[in-house]
């Protein structure tokens, strides 16, 4: 519990002014969510809070590596990332997230945490496919050689339908007996 309070920002002492903040988020701070994406990480997160009487604008850029399982040889790696993102959060009648990056305050609201907010912009710029680098290195082998492995194309002619809208490819050259068999549906 103690730890999550470093992410506490004191709204009530601030000016309306532009404040600077820095946090190093490393194991520690992925360990204070019940999560498995993120095995752990070494950033630095700067947070620009500017405050008005209406609105705190929160500007967060957060750069550094994480280490993450890759998908295909469950071994752990580094993953490189820097984040940048914005939260708005205005004052109203009673405590709501609006938008994933709008909250809605109380006036009478002392202290705002925001290591939810961190994780989260870190957790949304980690790629769907999480794969080692030497196996994205091998990916992009794959995409440079049409030849490779696994990789089926087929050539129908031309890649501009009949004047008429019909794609008829009855002209000389193989075709794909899947197609075939489907032109016989026509």
């Amino acid at each position: 519990m103690k730890e999550i309070k470093k992410y506490d920002i004191n709204l009530v002492k601030l000016g309306n002014k532009s404040h600077s903040y820095e946090f190093e988020l490393d194991d520690r701070f992925f360990e204070l969510f019940e999560q498995e994406l993120i095995l752990g990480g070494n950033l630095k997160a700067e947070v620009v809070l500017h405050k008005s009487e209406l609105l705190l604008q929160f500007d967060f850029h957060i750069k550094g590596t994480v280490r993450l399982t890759c998908d295909r040889s469950l071994e752990e790696f580094e993953h490189l990332l820097e984040v940048e993102q914005t939260l708005l959060v205005r004052y109203g009648p009673e405590d709501l997230e609006l938008d994933v990056n709008v909250l809605q305050i109380t006036p009478d609201t002392q202290y705002l945490n925001i290591a939810q907010h961190l994780y989260d912009y870190i957790g949304l710029a980690i790629p769907m496919k999480k794969l080692a680098p030497r196996f994205i290195e091998e990916d992009q082998e794959r995409e440079d050689d049409p030849e490779a492995e696994g990789l089926l194309i087929y050539s129908t002619g031309s890649d501009e339908d009949d004047e008429d809208g019909n794609d008829d490819d009855d002209e000389d050259g193989p075709v794909d007996p899947r197609f075939a068999a489907l032109k016989k549906l026509k």
